[in-house]
């Protein structure tokens, strides 16, 4: 479902400062752009990526993600429709023990 025109340049300017935005592409950094924006993204991002990609592949995309902020979790599970336990960041999160909390 990849839309020929979107460019990189139509993100919000933060979410890419460590890269070289002219560097990256779209479908070849697909991985990275959607974890950036659901960890970082304005809504006006997200719908971007939504038009770009389509929920079914920024599923697919985001169940691999090792982290994932909590409320990121539960809203990208709601939207497509995956149980959050099918998220590798929410079986990785179980196996590392928080801090005891006194």
């Amino acid at each position: 479902m990849l839309s020929s025109q979107h460019t990189i340049s139509q993100f919000s300017k933060h979410l890419f400062w460590d890269v070289n935005r002219e560097q990256l592409d779209i479908q070849q950094h697909k991985r990275q752009v959607i974890q950036q924006v659901l960890e970082y993204g304005l809504l006006s991002d997200w719908l971007l990526i939504r038009d770009i990609y389509g929920i079914k592949a920024i599923g697919e995309t985001s169940i691999t993600f090792r982290q994932m902020d909590p409320k990121t979790l539960v809203f990208i599970s709601v939207v497509t429709g995956i149980p959050k336990e099918s998220f590798i960041c929410y079986s990785t999160k179980q196996l590392i023990p928080g801090h005891w909390n006194f």
